[in-house]
Protein backbone atom coordinates (compact mmCIF):
# COMPACT_ATOMS: atom_id res chain seq x y z
CA UNK A 1 0.00 0.00 0.00
CA UNK A 2 1.24 3.41 -1.14
CA UNK A 3 1.94 5.82 2.03
CA UNK A 4 0.81 9.70 1.06
CA UNK A 5 3.04 12.15 2.36
CA UNK A 6 1.43 13.62 5.49
CA UNK A 7 1.03 17.33 3.76
CA UNK A 8 -1.58 15.25 1.32
CA UNK A 9 -3.30 13.81 4.08
CA UNK A 10 -3.58 17.19 5.50
CA UNK A 11 -4.73 18.89 2.40
CA UNK A 12 -7.62 16.22 2.01
CA UNK A 13 -8.61 16.10 5.10
CA UNK A 14 -9.20 20.23 4.74
CA UNK A 15 -11.00 19.78 1.70
CA UNK A 16 -13.12 17.10 3.63
CA UNK A 17 -13.91 19.55 5.98
CA UNK A 18 -14.32 22.47 4.04
CA UNK A 19 -17.09 20.22 1.86
CA UNK A 20 -19.06 19.32 5.11
CA UNK A 21 -19.17 23.05 5.90
CA UNK A 22 -20.72 23.71 2.78
CA UNK A 23 -23.22 21.22 3.26
CA UNK A 24 -24.41 22.43 6.04
CA UNK A 25 -24.03 25.83 4.93
CA UNK A 26 -26.29 24.77 1.74
CA UNK A 27 -28.75 23.22 4.26
CA UNK A 28 -29.10 25.84 6.44
CA UNK A 29 -29.96 28.66 3.97
CA UNK A 30 -32.52 25.89 2.30
CA UNK A 31 -34.04 26.51 5.80
CA UNK A 32 -33.02 30.17 6.83
CA UNK A 33 -33.20 33.34 5.71
CA UNK A 34 -30.66 34.62 3.16
CA UNK A 35 -30.55 37.76 4.94
CA UNK A 36 -31.52 38.63 8.83
CA UNK A 37 -33.55 41.95 9.51
CA UNK A 38 -35.11 43.07 12.55
CA UNK A 39 -38.47 42.93 11.93
CA UNK A 40 -40.08 43.21 15.33
CA UNK A 41 -41.75 46.52 14.81
CA UNK A 42 -43.56 45.82 12.00
CA UNK A 43 -44.44 42.56 13.57
CA UNK A 44 -46.04 44.82 16.09
CA UNK A 45 -47.58 47.16 14.17
CA UNK A 46 -49.25 44.37 12.55
CA UNK A 47 -51.38 44.15 14.96
CA UNK A 48 -53.02 47.09 14.48
CA UNK A 49 -54.37 45.13 11.71
CA UNK A 50 -56.60 42.95 12.96
CA UNK A 51 -60.02 42.92 11.25
CA UNK A 52 -60.51 45.24 8.54
CA UNK A 53 -62.91 46.48 6.22
CA UNK A 54 -62.07 47.72 2.10
CA UNK A 55 -63.49 50.62 1.32
CA UNK A 56 -63.98 50.39 -2.57
CA UNK A 57 -65.76 52.27 -4.84
CA UNK A 58 -65.40 55.58 -2.95
CA UNK A 59 -61.87 57.06 -4.02
CA UNK A 60 -61.57 54.20 -6.43
CA UNK A 61 -62.90 51.76 -8.94
CA UNK A 62 -66.09 54.46 -9.37
CA UNK A 63 -68.89 53.76 -11.11
CA UNK A 64 -71.17 56.19 -10.40
CA UNK A 65 -72.02 58.70 -13.39
CA UNK A 66 -70.73 61.97 -11.43
CA UNK A 67 -67.21 59.98 -11.77
CA UNK A 68 -64.03 61.26 -9.38
CA UNK A 69 -65.58 64.18 -8.35
CA UNK A 70 -66.36 66.14 -5.21
CA UNK A 71 -69.61 65.21 -5.19
CA UNK A 72 -69.24 61.97 -5.69
CA UNK A 73 -67.25 61.69 -2.38
CA UNK A 74 -69.27 63.67 0.12
CA UNK A 75 -72.15 61.52 -1.03
CA UNK A 76 -71.24 57.88 -1.62
CA UNK A 77 -69.18 57.17 1.52
CA UNK A 78 -70.63 59.55 4.65
CA UNK A 79 -69.59 59.94 8.20
CA UNK A 80 -72.01 57.82 9.36
CA UNK A 81 -70.80 55.24 7.27
CA UNK A 82 -67.40 55.77 8.81
CA UNK A 83 -69.46 55.50 12.18
CA UNK A 84 -71.32 52.55 11.38
CA UNK A 85 -67.97 50.73 10.54
CA UNK A 86 -66.12 51.65 14.44
CA UNK A 87 -69.68 50.26 15.90
CA UNK A 88 -69.09 46.70 13.77
CA UNK A 89 -66.09 46.52 15.54
CA UNK A 90 -63.49 46.89 12.96
CA UNK A 91 -60.52 48.29 14.16
CA UNK A 92 -58.69 49.36 10.73
CA UNK A 93 -59.84 50.42 6.91
CA UNK A 94 -58.31 49.53 3.70
CA UNK A 95 -58.70 52.74 1.76
CA UNK A 96 -58.33 52.28 -2.18
CA UNK A 97 -57.38 54.98 -3.89
CA UNK A 98 -56.88 55.51 -7.37
CA UNK A 99 -53.88 57.56 -8.24
CA UNK A 100 -55.01 58.21 -11.82
CA UNK A 101 -56.84 61.45 -11.22
CA UNK A 102 -54.29 63.02 -9.48
CA UNK A 103 -51.15 61.64 -11.53
CA UNK A 104 -49.40 64.32 -13.36
CA UNK A 105 -47.38 62.14 -16.01
CA UNK A 106 -44.08 63.46 -16.37
CA UNK A 107 -44.19 65.75 -13.06
CA UNK A 108 -46.13 63.56 -10.90
CA UNK A 109 -44.35 64.51 -7.94
CA UNK A 110 -46.51 67.53 -7.93
CA UNK A 111 -50.01 66.28 -6.85
CA UNK A 112 -53.23 68.61 -7.39
CA UNK A 113 -53.71 70.51 -3.85
CA UNK A 114 -57.16 70.93 -4.74
CA UNK A 115 -57.66 66.79 -5.11
CA UNK A 116 -55.15 65.99 -2.16
CA UNK A 117 -57.44 67.72 0.15
CA UNK A 118 -60.51 65.85 -1.02
CA UNK A 119 -58.75 63.17 -0.10
CA UNK A 120 -57.28 64.03 3.13
CA UNK A 121 -61.01 64.76 4.39
CA UNK A 122 -61.60 61.20 3.62
CA UNK A 123 -58.31 59.69 5.53
CA UNK A 124 -59.36 62.36 8.87
CA UNK A 125 -62.51 60.91 8.77
CA UNK A 126 -61.79 57.38 9.08
CA UNK A 127 -58.57 58.28 11.84
CA UNK A 128 -61.41 60.37 13.56
CA UNK A 129 -63.09 57.75 14.69
CA UNK A 130 -60.40 56.08 15.77
CA UNK A 131 -59.97 53.66 12.95
CA UNK A 132 -56.70 52.76 11.64
CA UNK A 133 -56.19 53.56 7.77
CA UNK A 134 -53.93 51.62 4.74
CA UNK A 135 -53.75 54.07 2.18
CA UNK A 136 -53.49 51.56 -1.15
CA UNK A 137 -52.84 52.76 -4.39
CA UNK A 138 -55.93 51.15 -6.82
CA UNK A 139 -55.50 51.94 -10.08
CA UNK A 140 -56.71 50.14 -13.16
CA UNK A 141 -55.13 47.88 -14.97
CA UNK A 142 -53.91 49.91 -17.97
CA UNK A 143 -51.88 51.92 -15.22
CA UNK A 144 -50.80 49.06 -13.38
CA UNK A 145 -50.02 46.67 -16.76
CA UNK A 146 -47.50 50.20 -18.04
CA UNK A 147 -45.95 49.71 -14.85
CA UNK A 148 -44.84 45.87 -16.27
CA UNK A 149 -43.72 47.82 -19.35
CA UNK A 150 -42.35 51.11 -19.19
CA UNK A 151 -39.11 52.17 -16.66
CA UNK A 152 -39.36 55.73 -17.52
CA UNK A 153 -43.22 55.11 -15.76
CA UNK A 154 -42.21 53.06 -12.81
CA UNK A 155 -39.82 56.39 -12.03
CA UNK A 156 -42.70 58.21 -12.08
CA UNK A 157 -44.74 56.09 -9.88
CA UNK A 158 -41.78 56.32 -7.69
CA UNK A 159 -41.52 60.34 -7.66
CA UNK A 160 -45.33 60.15 -7.00
CA UNK A 161 -45.50 57.60 -3.72
CA UNK A 162 -42.33 59.79 -2.34
CA UNK A 163 -44.62 62.98 -2.54
CA UNK A 164 -47.70 61.09 -1.48
CA UNK A 165 -45.73 59.56 1.58
CA UNK A 166 -44.17 62.85 2.62
CA UNK A 167 -47.22 64.29 2.67
CA UNK A 168 -48.58 61.65 4.90
CA UNK A 169 -45.62 61.19 7.29
CA UNK A 170 -46.65 63.62 9.75
CA UNK A 171 -49.34 61.53 10.41
CA UNK A 172 -48.89 58.82 13.00
CA UNK A 173 -47.16 55.80 12.50
CA UNK A 174 -48.77 53.50 14.44
CA UNK A 175 -52.57 54.13 12.48
CA UNK A 176 -51.36 55.08 8.76
CA UNK A 177 -49.85 52.35 6.53
CA UNK A 178 -48.75 52.23 3.03
CA UNK A 179 -49.68 49.93 0.49
CA UNK A 180 -47.06 49.89 -2.22
CA UNK A 181 -50.15 48.57 -5.54
CA UNK A 182 -53.14 46.70 -5.34
CA UNK A 183 -52.90 43.55 -7.22
CA UNK A 184 -50.15 44.27 -9.25
CA UNK A 185 -50.57 42.65 -13.26
CA UNK A 186 -46.92 41.63 -13.26
CA UNK A 187 -46.26 38.05 -15.56
CA UNK A 188 -42.22 38.50 -14.92
CA UNK A 189 -41.84 37.82 -11.47
CA UNK A 190 -38.01 39.18 -11.32
CA UNK A 191 -39.23 42.58 -12.63
CA UNK A 192 -41.95 43.07 -9.89
CA UNK A 193 -39.48 42.70 -7.33
CA UNK A 194 -36.96 45.37 -8.88
CA UNK A 195 -39.69 47.72 -9.08
CA UNK A 196 -41.93 46.70 -5.69
CA UNK A 197 -38.51 47.39 -4.09
CA UNK A 198 -37.68 50.88 -5.80
CA UNK A 199 -41.77 51.97 -5.01
CA UNK A 200 -41.04 50.67 -1.20
CA UNK A 201 -37.42 52.63 -1.44
CA UNK A 202 -39.29 56.05 -2.57
CA UNK A 203 -41.98 55.40 -0.02
CA UNK A 204 -39.18 55.42 2.59
CA UNK A 205 -37.30 58.36 1.60
CA UNK A 206 -40.80 60.15 1.84
CA UNK A 207 -41.80 58.77 5.00
CA UNK A 208 -39.23 56.91 6.93
CA UNK A 209 -41.05 55.50 9.88
CA UNK A 210 -44.29 54.34 8.72
CA UNK A 211 -45.10 50.73 7.73
CA UNK A 212 -45.33 49.60 4.19
CA UNK A 213 -47.63 46.85 3.22
CA UNK A 214 -45.98 44.46 -0.39
CA UNK A 215 -47.25 41.91 -2.27
CA UNK A 216 -46.52 39.03 -5.05
CA UNK A 217 -45.86 39.83 -8.34
CA UNK A 218 -49.76 38.81 -9.78
CA UNK A 219 -52.91 39.81 -8.64
CA UNK A 220 -51.26 39.58 -5.01
CA UNK A 221 -51.94 36.10 -5.08
CA UNK A 222 -50.91 33.75 -2.16
CA UNK A 223 -48.98 31.58 -4.66
CA UNK A 224 -46.88 35.01 -5.93
CA UNK A 225 -46.35 35.61 -2.45
CA UNK A 226 -44.52 32.40 -2.04
CA UNK A 227 -42.20 33.19 -4.61
CA UNK A 228 -40.98 36.75 -3.21
CA UNK A 229 -38.30 37.45 -0.90
CA UNK A 230 -38.80 40.14 1.30
CA UNK A 231 -37.57 43.59 0.38
CA UNK A 232 -34.29 44.79 2.19
CA UNK A 233 -36.42 47.55 4.43
CA UNK A 234 -37.72 45.82 8.09
CA UNK A 235 -40.75 47.63 8.48
CA UNK A 236 -42.97 45.91 5.90
CA UNK A 237 -45.89 43.65 6.32
CA UNK A 238 -46.60 41.17 3.38
CA UNK A 239 -50.26 41.02 2.31
CA UNK A 240 -51.69 38.17 -0.18
CA UNK A 241 -55.56 38.24 -1.27
CA UNK A 242 -57.21 35.12 -1.22
CA UNK A 243 -60.73 34.48 -3.39
CA UNK A 244 -59.97 30.80 -3.57
CA UNK A 245 -61.67 28.69 -5.09
CA UNK A 246 -62.56 31.37 -7.50
CA UNK A 247 -65.72 29.44 -9.24
CA UNK A 248 -67.54 29.90 -5.55
CA UNK A 249 -66.73 33.16 -4.49
CA UNK A 250 -66.97 34.52 -7.60
CA UNK A 251 -70.24 32.90 -8.54
CA UNK A 252 -72.72 34.82 -10.61
CA UNK A 253 -70.14 37.78 -11.50
CA UNK A 254 -69.83 39.06 -15.17
CA UNK A 255 -66.38 40.17 -15.14
CA UNK A 256 -64.59 36.81 -14.07
CA UNK A 257 -63.90 33.36 -16.40
CA UNK A 258 -67.23 33.86 -18.94
CA UNK A 259 -69.18 30.51 -17.67
CA UNK A 260 -69.35 31.38 -13.91
CA UNK A 261 -72.25 34.19 -14.77
CA UNK A 262 -74.38 31.14 -14.99
CA UNK A 263 -73.85 29.71 -11.53
CA UNK A 264 -76.21 30.41 -8.92
CA UNK A 265 -76.34 28.78 -5.13
CA UNK A 266 -72.90 26.85 -5.90
CA UNK A 267 -72.64 24.96 -2.52
CA UNK A 268 -69.33 25.42 0.03
CA UNK A 269 -68.44 22.95 1.18
CA UNK A 270 -68.11 21.07 -2.21
CA UNK A 271 -68.42 17.61 -2.77
CA UNK A 272 -68.81 15.35 -5.80
CA UNK A 273 -72.77 14.68 -5.03
CA UNK A 274 -73.64 18.78 -4.07
CA UNK A 275 -72.56 20.12 -7.19
CA UNK A 276 -74.44 18.29 -9.56
CA UNK A 277 -77.41 21.16 -10.40
CA UNK A 278 -75.20 23.90 -10.53
CA UNK A 279 -73.36 21.80 -12.89
CA UNK A 280 -76.53 21.53 -15.07
CA UNK A 281 -76.25 25.24 -15.60
CA UNK A 282 -73.63 25.70 -17.32
CA UNK A 283 -74.34 24.99 -21.10
CA UNK A 284 -71.27 23.70 -22.44
CA UNK A 285 -69.10 20.11 -21.56
CA UNK A 286 -65.63 21.72 -20.59
CA UNK A 287 -66.90 24.25 -18.52
CA UNK A 288 -69.07 21.33 -16.62
CA UNK A 289 -66.26 19.82 -16.16
CA UNK A 290 -64.91 22.52 -14.39
CA UNK A 291 -68.15 22.68 -11.75
CA UNK A 292 -67.79 18.76 -11.35
CA UNK A 293 -64.01 19.38 -10.30
CA UNK A 294 -64.81 21.87 -7.82
CA UNK A 295 -66.71 18.86 -6.59
CA UNK A 296 -64.35 16.54 -6.69
CA UNK A 297 -61.94 18.90 -4.76
CA UNK A 298 -63.90 18.77 -1.64
CA UNK A 299 -63.43 22.67 -0.68
CA UNK A 300 -64.14 22.95 2.82
CA UNK A 301 -61.99 23.97 5.80
CA UNK A 302 -59.41 21.46 5.64
CA UNK A 303 -58.79 22.29 2.13
CA UNK A 304 -58.52 26.25 2.90
CA UNK A 305 -56.06 25.34 5.73
CA UNK A 306 -53.69 23.42 3.39
CA UNK A 307 -53.60 26.62 0.90
CA UNK A 308 -52.81 28.86 4.49
CA UNK A 309 -50.81 26.93 6.03
CA UNK A 310 -48.16 27.27 3.25
CA UNK A 311 -48.69 31.27 3.77
CA UNK A 312 -47.76 30.57 7.27
CA UNK A 313 -44.66 28.89 6.22
CA UNK A 314 -43.41 31.35 4.16
CA UNK A 315 -43.97 34.35 6.78
CA UNK A 316 -42.11 32.73 9.82
CA UNK A 317 -39.38 31.09 7.49
CA UNK A 318 -38.66 34.63 7.03
CA UNK A 319 -39.52 36.33 10.39
CA UNK A 320 -42.27 38.52 8.27
CA UNK A 321 -46.05 39.55 9.43
CA UNK A 322 -48.71 39.40 7.02
CA UNK A 323 -51.84 40.38 6.54
CA UNK A 324 -55.03 39.17 4.47
CA UNK A 325 -56.23 42.60 2.25
CA UNK A 326 -59.11 40.66 0.33
CA UNK A 327 -61.30 38.06 0.55
CA UNK A 328 -65.08 38.38 0.15
CA UNK A 329 -67.95 35.87 -2.31
CA UNK A 330 -69.43 37.86 -4.41
CA UNK A 331 -73.33 38.08 -2.99
CA UNK A 332 -75.99 37.96 -5.40
CA UNK A 333 -75.93 34.74 -6.70
CA UNK A 334 -74.82 32.74 -3.68
CA UNK A 335 -76.54 31.28 -0.85
CA UNK A 336 -76.47 33.64 2.17
CA UNK A 337 -75.47 30.43 4.50
CA UNK A 338 -72.55 28.70 2.20
CA UNK A 339 -71.38 32.39 1.89
CA UNK A 340 -71.14 33.01 5.37
CA UNK A 341 -69.69 29.29 6.06
CA UNK A 342 -67.26 30.45 3.27
CA UNK A 343 -66.39 33.95 5.27
CA UNK A 344 -66.05 31.95 8.60
CA UNK A 345 -63.52 29.23 7.38
CA UNK A 346 -61.21 31.90 5.77
CA UNK A 347 -61.51 34.20 8.52
CA UNK A 348 -61.06 31.78 11.48
CA UNK A 349 -57.95 30.14 9.51
CA UNK A 350 -56.13 33.11 8.73
CA UNK A 351 -57.13 34.16 12.95
CA UNK A 352 -55.38 30.30 13.80
CA UNK A 353 -52.34 31.67 12.01
CA UNK A 354 -52.05 35.03 13.45
CA UNK A 355 -52.84 36.71 10.32
CA UNK A 356 -54.76 40.08 10.17
CA UNK A 357 -57.75 40.60 7.51
CA UNK A 358 -59.99 42.92 5.38
CA UNK A 359 -62.58 41.53 4.05
CA UNK A 360 -64.04 42.88 0.64
CA UNK A 361 -65.80 44.95 0.88
CA UNK A 362 -68.04 47.12 3.01
CA UNK A 363 -70.59 47.41 0.26
CA UNK A 364 -72.10 49.16 -3.39
CA UNK A 365 -74.37 52.17 -3.33
CA UNK A 366 -76.24 50.66 -6.59
CA UNK A 367 -78.86 48.02 -5.00
CA UNK A 368 -76.26 45.17 -5.88
CA UNK A 369 -75.01 44.47 -2.40
CA UNK A 370 -71.68 43.37 -4.15
CA UNK A 371 -69.46 41.42 -1.48
CA UNK A 372 -70.76 43.80 0.82
CA UNK A 373 -70.83 43.70 4.98
CA UNK A 374 -73.68 45.78 4.48
CA UNK A 375 -76.63 45.81 2.80
CA UNK A 376 -76.16 48.72 0.00
CA UNK A 377 -79.39 50.58 -0.81
CA UNK A 378 -79.42 53.11 -3.72
CA UNK A 379 -80.95 55.53 -1.47
CA UNK A 380 -80.95 56.35 2.64
CA UNK A 381 -78.36 54.65 5.08
CA UNK A 382 -76.66 51.39 5.13
CA UNK A 383 -77.15 48.69 7.37
CA UNK A 384 -75.22 45.84 8.93
CA UNK A 385 -76.27 42.42 7.28
CA UNK A 386 -76.53 40.45 10.60
CA UNK A 387 -75.24 37.02 8.75
CA UNK A 388 -71.99 38.52 7.24
CA UNK A 389 -71.41 40.14 10.63
CA UNK A 390 -71.46 37.26 12.95
CA UNK A 391 -69.51 34.70 10.02
CA UNK A 392 -66.78 37.49 10.92
CA UNK A 393 -66.97 37.30 14.73
CA UNK A 394 -67.70 40.67 15.20
CA UNK A 395 -69.47 41.36 18.54
CA UNK A 396 -71.37 44.49 18.37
Amino acid sequence: MIQLPNRLVSARAAIAAARSILILVFCFTTTAPIFSQDTSLALKRAQHLRHGINLSHWFSQVFDPKGYTKEHFDTYDTAQDIALIKAMVFDHVRFTLNCDPMFRRGQADRIPSEYLAMVDAAVKMILDQNLNVIIDIHPESDFKQKLASDDSFVEQFADYWRALAKHYSSLDPEKVFFEILNEPEFKDRYRWMGVQARLGRAIREGAPNHTIIAAGANWSSSNELLFLEPLHDSNVIYNFHFYDPHIFTHQGATWSTNFQHYLTNLPYPSTPGNVFVSESQVPDPVNQQAVARYGFDRWDSTRIDGEMSQVATWGKRWNVPLTCNEFGVFRRDSDPQDRARWLHDVRTTLEHYNIGWNMWDFGARDGSKGFGVVNGPKEGPNTPDEVTVEALGLKR
